[in-house]
């Protein structure tokens, strides 16, 4: 599949997730075969006050490409000058965030609030193409409630003002993430544009991968909240798309391993304060559901040092193998 002139090696994408899909998140998606990940969100104005914090959130260097970084905001030249420092930044593809169902988000006429206003989604696509060489996409919701359900028509304004993809979460910005996704949006916007549409909601399996694809006639799938504490649902949906089964699911002892590596490569790119405090969810993650899970979370949360959390993540792994 190609997205402009990148070409991706498989039909699997990992959504930008504020807060999940960091350096580390997005090395060992790349590991289970995910084609394309995605930076976290990115505001245009924190991107020109060139604030440190965020630029490490868009720093990609040393990545295997490609890497798509996305930016949101709600002015078309400030959209704009911060895609010109992103691509300078090394970015593959600049994703446009017209998704996030965030308050303090949409208050500023951001992320998914910009669905109300089709004119000014249009008029920031345009500008941010004309601005950069590199493939721009964007990333939207079936609407902003089932009043307003409009991506068919954003979709197709997108592709006009030169966006070369859309993504479309099949939830409108008011079910925030609650309910099923509507497949059927999808395949209508599928239906309308020339571009490729890639479809996110609901993938929580590689099976789920590949209905969505057969039943909307999507270019790709973009895996979300699926794939927190889960990176083998990149490599079953992989899989399941090129028409191969699913592999077992892995055993108790291969998710705490893979919890201790994700925990090492967090802190060595944050810091040992930073890292360990920001790797707890993600270790509540790979660990639920297993056994005195609910126990082992509450003790990781009260522990501040890598060493600490590795001592009893070791402890909690051999409980698996002595059983």
């Amino acid at each position: 599949m190609k997205i402009g002139n990148v070409t991706l090696p498989d039909l699997v994408i990992a959504a930008p997730m504020a807060g999940v899909t960091d350096k580390a998140f997005r090395i060992i998606a790349r590991e289970f075969g995910c084609g394309l990940v995605f930076t976290e969100m990115v505001s245009d104005k924190a991107i020109l006050h060139n604030n440190k914090k965020t630029r490490a959130i868009f720093d990609i260097s040393g990545e295997e490409r490609p890497v798509g970084v996305q930016i949101f905001g709600s002015e078309p030249q400030e959209m704009a000058r911060a895609a010109q420092v992103v691509e300078e930044n090394g970015a593959s593809i600049i994703d446009i965030n017209m998704g996030c169902p965030t308050p303090k988000i949409v208050k500023n006429k951001e992320g998914s609030a910009l669905m109300l206003e089709p004119e000014r989604a249009e008029k920031i696509v345009r500008s941010v193409v004309k601005a950069v060489s590199v493939p721009v996409t964007v990333k939207m919701r079936k609407g902003w409630d089932e009043k307003n359900i409009n991506c068919v028509e954003i979709s197709q304004r997108v592709q006009e003002a030169g966006a070369v993809a859309v993504t479309i979460h099949g939830r409108t910005r008011e079910q925030f993430y609650s309910g099923q996704a509507d497949w059927d949006i999808i395949r209508a916007v599928v239906k309308t544009v020339d571009i490729p549409v890639i479809g996110n909601g609901d993938i929580w399996s590689g099976n789920d991968a590949k209905r969505m694809i057969d039943y909307t006639g999507c270019a790709a799938v973009m895996v979300a909240r699926g794939s927190m504490g889960n990176p083998w649902l990149f490599r079953d949906a992989v899989r399941c798309i090129e028409g191969l089964e699913e592999l077992p699911p892995p055993t108790p002892v291969e998710r705490i391993k893979l919890a201790k590596r994700h925990l090492k490569l967090v802190v060595r790119f944050k810091g040992e304060k930073i890292g360990v405090k920001e790797m707890r969810k993600h270790l509540a993650w790979y660990i639920k559901g297993l056994k005195n899970a609910s126990k082992m979370r509450t003790e990781i949360f009260k522990l501040n040092t890598l060493q600490d959390v590795e001592e009893k993540l070791d402890e909690y792994e051999k409980s698996f193998k002595n059983s």
